[in-house]
């Protein structure tokens, strides 16, 4: 069995060598269903991969959610905001706000009165994660739970991607800055220089 290249932390998954060979065994099956004549079956393939890209899509939201979470964790209990935090937390809301917004440029996976659900799942996956770099690692997931308000970080995560519904390009990231200043450690945050 082949090992697979180690990605960084919270780095969400984009390309697995299986998923590829996969992909190709199926869009060489719809061409000869296609040109067999087998409608139905090509249609029922169509589906199956419109669901697998779906699938695909969600999982690769959520991990950027996740690692959105992971950081509003860590400045919550740390009260700082590094650039490094500042960075990650505006690179998944932006991956996200470009993966949300489907094909037809008309709908979303997510919309904007979901996220909250969504979120509260991923938060627990968030503090596992975080309880490895909050404070170098002195807490673990159960006591780390316990210290974080919830609903703060909940909240501010899903004020962040409302964001992402009305605003784009260099609004949006303004935006996001924006909302840095108001996080613990970003009041000295020079925004005209981001």
């Amino acid at each position: 069995m082949r090992a697979e290249a180690q990605l960084p932390p919270h780095t969400p998954k984009t390309h697995h060598p299986h998923h590829q060979t996969t992909m190709t065994q199926e869009l060489t099956d719809l061409r000869n269903y296609i040109l067999d004549g087998r409608y139905e079956d090509a249609l029922t393939l169509l589906d199956e991969l419109e669901g697998m890209s779906k699938k695909a899509t969600m999982r690769t939201i959520r991990s950027y959610a996740v690692r959105l979470l992971v950081h509003l964790i860590k400045n919550q209990v740390e009260q700082r905001l590094t650039n490094s935090w500042a960075a990650s937390i505006r690179d998944s809301v932006l991956e996200i706000q470009d993966l949300n917004l489907k094909s037809n440029q008309n709908s979303y996976y997510i919309n904007a009165d979901e996220w909250e659900d969504f979120l509260e799942t991923a938060l627990e996956d968030a503090v596992f994660a975080a309880s490895a770099e909050v404070a170098g690692g002195i807490y673990k997931p159960a006591r780390l739970m316990e210290m974080i308000n919830q609903d703060q970080i909940i909240n501010l995560a899903q004020k962040m991607l409302n964001l992402t519904y009305n605003q784009s390009g260099k609004l949006l990231r303004r935006a996001i800055n924006e909302e840095f200043a108001q996080l613990p450690g970003g009041e000295e945050w020079n925004l005209e220089s981001s």
